[in-house]
C-alpha cells in the first residue's frame, strides 16, 4: 500500500506482522489481510467473542468518548452490549467492531489466537535431592498451666525446639490469630498440630506460616518460573516429595511493550509509568499462572506456600518493581543482583498462600541474569573436568564458558529472529509452522514436519494430517534448519547471498525486486525465506558466535570439548544444523547436545534444595563476566561470523559430518531481480 495521510500504520503483537490500511478499516479485516492469527466464528456480529484484541501503543478513546485523536474508533453499541451482557476485560476492544483511525499497535492475547503459541518449557525428569526450605513438623504441644504461665506460641515454639530441634522460630500476626483454634480442637486442649516452617537464607531464620490441628495428612506445594523474555512456564512441585504434578506457560505479555529487552527498556524511558505497567502485566500473567497449574493439580493455591524465579535482569528487576533504566545504558549497573526472599504479598504474587515466600536466584552481571545462573546450576559446569560451552539461546542470548577451574559468562544481542520475529513467513512455536526441513541437494525440492504432526510433507497422508492447522509460517528452529540446508544445497553461498542463477533450473528460486527468495510451500499461504530472512539470521547468528568466540579468546581457546544448547528454543535446534549455520564453534558434533530448558530445571532444583541456593550463590560470586559491548574484538569476531558459517574459521570436526559446497560466491542479479541494469532501462 502507498503511504497517503488516510493510510494508517497498524502492528501486530505477538507475529509482528505489519501494513498500512485506510481510516475506517475493521482491525479483524486488517488482522485477515495480513496473516495475523485473530480468531472468529460469528462472521464479524461481535456475538463469539474469538477476536477480542488489546491496543498497546496509540490515543484511545474511552469508553463512550469520541475523539478525533483516537487511533480507533469509539466504543460502538455492539461492543457496549457486549460488555454488559458477558463482560470484556478491561481495555479490551473486538476486532470485528474497532475500527482503525490512526496509527497503532495491536496486541493479540492468546485466548484470541486460533493457533496458539506452544510453550515449550515442560519440566525435565532431572532427580533433584530434598531440601526444601519449606517443610511439614508434626509436635504435640503441653498444656497450658496456672503454675506455669506461658502463651500458646511459647509453648508450641517450645515443643518445635524440643522434638524437632528447631531454634529461634517466629511467627507473625495470622499466626497468633491461628494458633489458639488450631491447639483446641472443639472446646478442649488437644495440642497435637502441624507446622509448616520456611527458613530463609539462614537456618536462624526460621519462620512458622502455618498451623494445621493435628496430623496433617495433606501436602505443601512449590512453584518455580522462568520468566522469558517472550514466554513464562511455571513448574508446580510437591514439596513433600520433589515430583512435578502441574506445568504450564504463556507467552509473556510484556511483548506488547516490545520484542526485545531493549525495546522494553526504551519503553520504560519513554513513559513515566512504563515500567509500572510492565511490572503489572507480568505478575498478572504470574498469578494466572499460578491459577491455572493449581486448576490442573486439583488443590487450592492457598497451599502453594513458595516459589522461585529465574529471568534475565531486566526481568528480574521488573518483577521485583524496579525500574531497569540503568540497565539500558553503560555501566550496566543491576539495582541488586543477589539471591534474595521476600514476601509473594510483597511483588503483588497473590495466588498462594498468605504467608507464602519467593525466592530469586542471583544475577552475575548487568546483562546476564538469574536465569544463566540457574542453567549454571543445573549443568554445573563448575563441577566438571571437561570444557563446556553452554549456550542459552533466546532473545538475548546468555553464554557461559568454562570448567571447574574458571568460569566465564557474557550475553549477546541476538535479538528476536531466532524466534521466528523479523522474518516474513516467521512465527513463534504453534501447530502448522514448519520446524524441520531438508532440502535436495540436486533438485532443491524441500521436504518438511510442521508443530502438531509426525509425517514429513511427502508423506502419505500429510495432507490429511495437517488439514485442521494447515501449513501457517516458520519456527525459530525451521529457519535455522531451512538456511543452513539452503547452505549444503547451495542455494545460498558463504555469504548468505541467493542464488538468483538457480531460477533457470528450478521453480523454488524465484525473484523479488532486486533480490531472490526461496519458495518452501506453495499452497493457501506461500511460506518461502528470502534474501531479507537470511540477513536477520545472519546478524542473529554473528552475534551469537561472537560472544561465544570472545569467551573462548579470554580463556585462549582454539575449540571446545563439549557444546550445550540451553532453553526451551535450543532444545528444538539440531547441532549439525546450528554448527552448518555458524550460530556455534567448531566441535564434535555427537558432544553438542540440548539441555531443554535448563534455566527451568535450575529454578526447580533452587525451589526443591535449599542447600543449592547457597552453592549457586558462591558460584556466581566466582563467575568472571566479560561485557560484550566495550570488548574491542567483538566487531571483528561479528564480521567474520557473517558467512555461512564463517569466513575463515575453518570447522574441521564439521567437516567430517557434512560436505559445504565450495562454489563461488553469487553474483547480483542481471534479470528477474529488478537488477539495476534493467531498472535504469525502464526508467
Amino acid at each position: 500500500m502507498s503511504e497517503t495521510s488516510d493510510q494508517h500504520l497498524v502492528v501486530f503483537t505477538p507475529s509482528g506482522k505489519r501494513g498500512r490500511f485506510a481510516a475506517g478499516t475493521p482491525v479483524l479485516q486488517a488482522a485477515r489481510e495480513l496473516g495475523v492469527d485473530l480468531d472468529s466464528v460469528c462472521g464479524g456480529r461481535g456475538i463469539c467473542s474469538r477476536c477480542q484484541i488489546t491496543p498497546s501503543y496509540g490515543e484511545f478513546p474511552k469508553h463512550g468518548v469520541t475523539s478525533q485523536e483516537s487511533a480507533l474508533s469509539e466504543w460502538n453499541k455492539v461492543e457496549a452490549r457486549y460488555k454488559e451482557k458477558r463482560g470484556l476485560i478491561e481495555g479490551r476492544r473486538l476486532g470485528c467492531q474497532a475500527k482503525v483511525e490512526g496509527d497503532i499497535v495491536i496486541d493479540v492475547p492468546a485466548e484470541s489466537q486460533v493457533h496458539r503459541q506452544v510453550v515449550r518449557k515442560d519440566a525435565d525428569d532431572r532427580v533433584i535431592e530434598l531440601d526444601p526450605s519449606t517443610r511439614l513438623y508434626y509436635v504435640e504441644v503441653r498444656e497450658p498451666d496456672m503454675h506455669d504461665p506461658s502463651s500458646d506460641m511459647e509453648r508450641l515454639t517450645e515443643a518445635l525446639y524440643d522434638q524437632w530441634q528447631l531454634e529461634g522460630l517466629i511467627g507473625d500476626l495470622r499466626i497468633m490469630r491461628t494458633v489458639q483454634r488450631a491447639l483446641r480442637e472443639g472446646p478442649n486442649w488437644n495440642g497435637k498440630v502441624t507446622c509448616a516452617v520456611h527458613f530463609g537464607r539462614k537456618r536462624a531464620q526460621g519462620r512458622i506460616i502455618h498451623v494445621w490441628p493435628g496430623y496433617f495428612e495433606g501436602t505443601i506445594y512449590g512453584a518455580a518460573f522462568d520468566i522469558g523474555s517472550t514466554t513464562i512456564a511455571c513448574h508446580l512441585s510437591d514439596l513433600r516429595t520433589g515430583a512435578t504434578v502441574a506445568s504450564s506457560g504463556l507467552m509473556n505479555p510484556q511483548i506488547r511493550f516490545g520484542e526485545d529487552l531493549m525495546s522494553r527498556v526504551s519503553y520504560s524511558m519513554m513513559n513515566p509509568d512504563g515500567a509500572d505497567q510492565m511490572t503489572k502485566v507480568v505478575r498478572e500473567a504470574i498469578n494466572a499462572l499460578l491459577a491455572q497449574v493449581s486448576a490442573q493439580a486439583m488443590i487450592d493455591p492457598e497451599e502453594i506456600v513458595e516459589a522461585t524465579f529465574v529471568g534475565n535482569p531486566i526481568m528480574h528487576h521488573l518483577l521485583l518493581g524496579i525500574d531497569p533504566v540503568e540497565l539500558g545504558g553503560a555501566p550496566f549497573a543491576l539495582a541488586a543482583g543477589d539471591g534474595m526472599v521476600f514476601w509473594a504479598r510483597e511483588v503483588g504474587i497473590n495466588s498462594t498462600h498468605p504467608n507464602a515466600r519467593i525466592y530469586t536466584l542471583p544475577c552475575i552481571a548487568g546483562h546476564v541474569g538469574a536465569d544463566a545462573a540457574a542453567v549454571i546450576l543445573s549443568e554445573e559446569p563448575y563441577n566438571a573436568d571437561d570444557i563446556t560451552l553452554i549456550v542459552d539461546v533466546g532473545t538475548n542470548a546468555e553464554i557461559v564458558l568454562g570448567n571447574k577451574d574458571r568460569l566465564l559468562a557474557c550475553s549477546s544481542p541476538t535479538g528476536p529472529a531466532f524466534e521466528g520475529a523479523q522474518i516474513s513467513c516467521g512465527q513463534r512455536a504453534a501447530p502448522g509452522a514448519i520446524e524441520r526441513i531438508r532440502i535436495d541437494p540436486d533438485t532443491k525440492e524441500p521436504r518438511f514436519k510442521v508443530i502438531g504432526c509426525e509425517l514429513w510433507s511427502d508423506d502419505p497422508g500429510f495432507e490429511a494430517a495437517t488439514a485442521s492447522t494447515g501449513i501457517t509460517g516458520i519456527a525459530g528452529s525451521g529457519i535455522i534448519e531451512a538456511i543452513a540446508e539452503m547452505r549444503l544445497a547451495d542455494v545460498i553461498d558463504i555469504d548468505g547471498v541467493v542464488r538468483g542463477t538457480l531460477a533457470t533450473q528450478t521453480n523454488r528460486v524465484f525473484s523479488e525486486g532486486r533480490t531472490w527468495s526461496y519458495l518452501i510451500h506453495d499452497g493457501a499461504q506461500k511460506i518461502m525465506v528470502t534474501q531479507a530472512d537470511v540477513r536477520a539470521i545472519q546478524l542473529a547468528k554473528a552475534a551469537l558466535y561472537a560472544g561465544c568466540q570472545l569467551l573462548m579468546d579470554e580463556l585462549g581457546l582454539e575449540t571446545v570439548d563439549r557444546i550445550t544448547l540451553a532453553g526451551a528454543f535450543g532444545a528444538h535446534i539440531s547441532p549439525k544444523h546450528a554448527m552448518v549455520l555458524g550460530m556455534i564453534p567448531d566441535c564434535e558434533v555427537d558432544n553438542v547436545r540440548s539441555a531443554g530448558n535448563a534455566a527451568g530445571t535450575g529454578a526447580r532444583i533452587a525451589l526443591l534444595n535449599s542447600g543449592k541456593r547457597r552453592e549457586i550463590e558462591a558460584v556466581v560470586r566466582d563467575v568472571e563476566k566479560i561485557e560484550t559491548a566495550i570488548a574491542p574484538k567483538f566487531q571483528d569476531h561479528f564480521i567474520g561470523a557473517m558467512a555461512v558459517p564463517h569466513k575463515t574459521a575453518p570447522f574441521p570436526k564439521l567437516s567430517k559430518v557434512v560436505r559445504l559446497p565450495d562454489s563461488a560466491p553469487a553474483q547480483p542479479p542481471e534479470s528477474g531481480g529488478g537488477g539495476r541494469k534493467r531498472r535504469r532501462a525502464r526508467v
